[in-house]
């Protein structure tokens, strides 16, 4: 595989989540993730809703992308708040990548609360063909009888 989650807790938030809890992680909520591989890439989906696009940040290190957001809602001081199940603060995903992924050439895009990137496979690590040299035995002549 060439791609992997870094969420040790992802039980256990699955589970609040069934129950209806906020899911945080040290006060920043996870975001919903799909990976999958197509042709020459591999493509990572991530659930954004709400976010602004100029508060997502995306950094690489040492192989690890780590994709973080920000979401609020401006409360006045005045405000009755009647259900506030709308999950707002720091969002943020790591994603540890693999030797075979070329880092360098990451793309990212972000349209209607979707945050996809493409990470190409690497040259080196593309699927090839392995030619297999045969060389034909060659005939002593001297050898031969007339």
């Amino acid at each position: 595989m060439v791609l992997f989650q870094n969420d040790p807790f992802r039980e256990f938030d699955a589970v609040f989540d069934r129950m209806g809890s906020r899911r945080t992680n040290g006060g920043r909520t996870s975001m919903a993730m799909d990976a999958y591989r197509r042709g020459r890439d591999v493509w990572v989906h991530l659930d954004l809703p709400g976010v602004s696009a100029d508060s997502i940040d995306i950094s690489l290190e040492r192989s690890v992308l780590t994709v973080a957001a920000q979401r609020d809602w401006a409360r006045e001081e005045d405000d009755q708040i009647y259900v506030a199940e709308r999950r707002r603060g720091t969002f943020s995903r790591q994603v540890h990548l693999g030797e075979g992924l070329d880092s360098e050439q990451i793309e990212a895009d972000y349209a209607d609360g979707v945050l996809t990137l493409r990470i190409p496979i690497a040259e080196q690590a593309q699927p090839r063909k392995i030619v297999v040299n045969h060389k034909p035995e060659a005939i002593d002549v001297s050898s031969v009888e007339s």
